[in-house]
């Protein structure tokens, strides 16, 4: 089963989707767009093409678990995505995510200008990495 992890930004959404078998993170990209709905046509056209079975998508919370703004437009990014791809969207916890990533791209050597282009498909490829973990920790 391929899952496809999205990390959804203003400008930049970050794209990872696993291997067929659904353990390992595999093929990443970044989708460059400002409209909800392109984005979402996008990610729709890539689960085809992949043939994803289900999206997990980053839900920036708060450092205090709280929701904010972010974690606001997540939720209704995950219904759009429900309506255009039909495909079930689970909402993942991604605090950190991109400060991981950008200290990761920093300990490869990559500068600011290199880090910037990879850094959301670094993002997502942690969000599904995360989620495939807790997978198999459920058996």
């Amino acid at each position: 089963m391929r899952i496809m992890a999205i990390d959804y930004g203003d400008a930049h959404t970050g794209i990872a989707i696993s291997d067929p078998t659904g353990f390992l993170a595999g093929y990443t990209t970044t989708i460059d767009a400002y409209r909800p709905e392109v984005v979402a046509d996008r990610i729709a056209a890539l689960a085809e093409e992949h043939g994803v079975e289900e999206l997990v998508l980053g839900y920036p919370k708060n450092m205090d678990g709280s929701v904010g703004p972010r974690a606001e437009k997540a939720v209704a990014m995950g219904e759009l995505l429900k309506s255009v791809t039909s495909l079930p969207v689970t909402l993942w916890d991604e605090r950190r995510t991109t400060i991981d990533a950008h200290q990761i791209l920093m300990a490869g050597g990559k500068n600011a200008k290199k880090r910037k282009k990879v850094v959301d498909a670094v993002a997502a490829s942690l969000i599904l990495e995360g989620y495939l973990t807790y997978r198999k920790s459920r058996g």
